[in-house]
């Protein structure tokens, strides 16, 4: 299970290495670059799953057939 994604932000392409948790999701994911505040996409249960290269661990385990609404804990914002 791969722990690292790297969200790339879609309003000034900046990529950034984070480390995925294992029990919560990343509902909010600022920016680093322009402040953005990052949402999932509709039908994604987080950040990771709709901006990063990976999706989170919850999917990966599932592989790929799990809901948002069963994949994770319980939302969370990213670092700030």
């Amino acid at each position: 299970m791969e722990l690292q994604s790297t969200l790339t932000c879609p309003h000034c392409s900046h990529q950034a290495t984070e480390t995925m948790p294992i029990d919560a999701c990343w509902f909010f994911y600022e920016c680093k670059s322009c402040g953005v505040l990052l949402r999932p996409l509709e039908g994604d249960c987080c950040v990771f799953c709709s901006y990063g290269a990976t999706p989170c661990p919850p999917i990966q385990a599932a592989d790929g057939k799990s809901s948002a609404a069963a994949c994770c804990g319980p939302p969370t914002a990213g670092p700030n």
